[in-house]
């Protein structure tokens, strides 16, 4: 079920593209940034989007502007992340194909104010579909911050979360006008 969900939501969100993938993606940046989870974090954890995802480039920029620490994830074997200073300088490919930090330097999860989720499908109580490797349902088992996901209204669905899923706590959700 969660596997043909998550291939359906991701094939929309492959056509989804364009002037108005943009103007959603600017308005997602901006809820985003005037979100009280925001507005009250120094240490915010962010990803680096694919370009079939909600775009993070602008979001990160912005975040550095206003003087926060910027962290983006870092994946080895068997679903371990850590987060790890953001330095556009040094990324590289990882084995997923996604841009990831050479850095090993992982920040202490109780530094962590909040944490930007990402995921390709959502239920309206938070609960998520992500990629499939549980990356992110592991680290925040025991996270004590915020999280917050940015969506576009067509990854909003109904499902049965599983006992393991961890809900985000806040959604913020884009409209879609043109299907």
């Amino acid at each position: 079920m969660k596997k043909e969900l998550r291939q359906a939501v991701l094939s929309q969100m492959k056509t989804f593209a364009g002037r108005e993938k943009e103007q959603a993606d600017s308005w997602l940046t901006q809820q985003l940034l005037q979100s009280a989870a925001y507005q009250e974090a120094q240490v915010l954890a962010t990803y680096l989007s694919m370009p079939h995802e909600a775009a993070t480039s602008a979001f990160i920029k912005q975040s550095q502007l206003d003087g926060k620490r910027v962290l983006v994830p870092k994946t080895y074997g068997q679903g371990r992340m850590v987060f790890v200073d953001y330095d556009e300088t040094r990324l590289q490919k990882s084995s997923f194909g996604l841009l990831e930090p050479i850095s090993e330097d992982a920040v202490a999860k109780a530094k962590i104010d909040l944490i930007h989720v990402p995921g390709v499908a959502f239920n309206e109580a938070g609960f998520r579909i992500g990629y499939g490797g549980g990356y992110y349902d592991r680290y925040l088992a025991d996270f004590q911050g915020r999280t917050i996901s940015s969506m576009y209204d067509f990854q909003l669905t109904d499902f049965e979360p599983d006992s393991h899923d961890i809900a985000v706590k806040e959604l913020v959700v884009y409209e879609v006008h043109l299907r």
